[in-house]
């Protein structure tokens, strides 16, 4: 088991809390995490979170999606209940990070992204929630264009299953695998 997994599994109840906000602004998703400590490895650790995003209701997905800012937008350092200053940093930081190909996008790429993410949370009510880290600002874009088109309970399991790639992407990070 490697250190960072111990540290995690070792720390009190809110401070490994005010870390897994970080990766996932679910309060319910954390206190499942929290609450099935220690884990045996990466891998059940991984397992864990996957479930456990696909695993929650509506309003607690909207509630992690509160977190992200729109695709090209910069994050700013957010603090929630729970979370210290330097956890949101860590989360804005992150998220800078995963939209940083989405940020150097050419002007009318970025002006596209502006209007599809209106349409999109005008359509659907809430943020648009991909994996930016790996993709470029056009696969994007194209995703969202083809996203549009979802019915709400189609791009219901879309946002889950993309939230899920982001938790698992910060867990990693937060564990320093990445």
């Amino acid at each position: 088991m490697s250190s960072r997994l111990e540290w995690l599994g070792s720390l009190p109840l809110e401070e490994a809390e005010a870390q897994l906000l970080s990766c996932c602004a679910s309060r319910q998703w954390v206190r499942k995490m929290v609450a099935n400590r220690p884990y045996a490895d990466e891998a059940s650790l991984l397992a864990a979170a996957v479930d456990g995003v696909r695993e929650l209701g509506w309003a607690d997905v909207e509630e992690a999606l509160s977190a992200h800012p729109r695709i090209g937008e910069r994050a700013e350092a957010a603090r929630r209940e729970g979370m210290s200053a330097e956890d949101a940093q860590r989360e804005a930081q992150w998220s800078r990070q995963e939209q940083s190909d989405a940020a150097t996008a050419d002007d009318a790429v970025k002006a596209e992204l502006v209007a599809r993410n209106l349409a999109y949370e005008e359509r659907f009510g809430h943020v648009f929630l991909i994996r930016a880290t790996g993709r470029s600002a056009t696969e994007i874009l194209t995703a969202l264009h083809r996203r549009l088109h979802n019915s709400v309970e189609e791009e219901r399991v879309e946002v889950r299953a993309e939230l899920a790639d982001i938790t698992v992407l910060r867990i990693r990070k937060l564990l320093g695998l990445l």
